[in-house]
């Protein structure tokens, strides 16, 4: 029963981890946004959802104790909000200047969680978030599997959401402008008018997460949200395959599994004293990996699979005409 639990906790984690990563390739995969600053807006969600759905505490701004569906509809909101604004001012930039500017918008909400006691509680974090089925955190089983199932039902939802996006007249403008933003301008579409959408929606999915990983653990602190957590996502997506749903998804469980199974590793063969040291041993074990499938599979697990398609159709010779060919 133990294992079991464990299993279920280790997935609830591994999915909403997939939220994070499903944003970052409605953001990467399918326009080409580079977005070195996804932290942030998990931050955002997960303090605004805390924020309404917590119980008042003196000192601190919010406690309205609103239900936990309405702290996930408002992270959303907020986040999807924030990045919109973000990127009105940010898209216009291409590449990795939009990466070192994402990047500062997350340091910056490090900076104010960090900061901003009154309103986020400052290095204290905030205490005493709701969590989903609370009543049965004594039954670890059932809690687990409880939150596990809440976790896949709204873990289907936004894929398929984002199935039928990428399908969808707007997904193929986000992949024309990926592929020749030239070729799509020249046919009357705005360009930034669809990478500010596109940018807003990945925000709103991450901030998503974030709410959900809040009322999971039940507590936030500014640590939550250092750039190692947009190393770990990153190699998600590339892992699974960058532009691919599927494998934002697979590619999430499958790095989270060599996260948590490395560290789980350096704490049994090392002592107390040293495993502080044998822990960036996690971050050598996450490089290595992905070194691995670069060499292997550079489109990632699922990235290539059109391609691989399309190499496999068997190819047919043309026709010959047999009426040129007679003469």
């Amino acid at each position: 029963m133990d294992i079991i639990g464990y299993g279920a906790f280790f997935l609830t984690t591994a999915l909403i981890f997939s939220f994070i990563t499903l944003g970052l390739n409605l953001q990467w995969g399918l326009t080409g946004l580079f977005n070195v600053g996804l932290a942030g807006f998990v931050a955002i969600g997960a303090y605004t959802s805390a924020l309404l759905t917590t119980p008042d505490t003196a000192g601190r701004f919010g406690g309205f104790d609103l239900p936990i569906l309405v702290g996930w509809l408002g992270a959303m909101i907020v986040a999807g909000l924030a990045a919109a604004v973000i990127g009105v001012a940010t898209l216009r930039l291409k590449s990795d200047y939009l990466a070192i500017t994402t990047f500062g918008v997350a340091v910056v909400v490090q900076l104010v969680a960090l900061n901003a006691q009154k309103l986020t509680g400052g290095p204290f974090g905030i205490g005493f978030i709701p969590r989903p089925f609370s009543g049965l955190a004594e039954t670890p089983l059932l809690f687990n599997l409880a939150n596990l199932s809440v976790v896949t039902v709204v873990m289907l939802i936004v894929y398929f959401a984002l199935e039928h996006l990428a399908k969808s007249p707007w997904g193929r403008v986000l992949k024309a402008l990926r592929e020749d933003e030239r070729a799509a301008i020249s046919l009357g579409k705005n360009a930034r008018f669809y990478r500010v959408q596109a940018f807003a929606v990945g925000g709103a999915i991450m901030g998503l997460a974030g709410a959900m990983q809040a009322h999971f653990i039940g507590f936030i602190a500014p640590d939550n949200y250092l750039p190692i957590l947009t190393f770990q996502v990153w190699v998600m997506l590339i892992v699974g395959g960058s532009g691919s749903n599927k494998g934002a998804i697979i590619g999430s469980v499958l790095v989270w599994a060599i996260w948590a199974g490395s560290g789980a590793l350096t704490s049994i063969l090392f002592s107390p004293e040293q495993q502080a040291r044998a822990a960036s041993l996690q971050i050598v074990a996450i490089g290595v990996m992905l070194c691995i499938i670069l060499l292997v599979r550079p489109g990632g697990l699922f990235g290539d699979m059109p391609r691989r398609r399309l190499a496999a159709a068997p190819q047919q010779k043309p026709a010959v005409d047999e009426s040129s060919a007679g003469s």
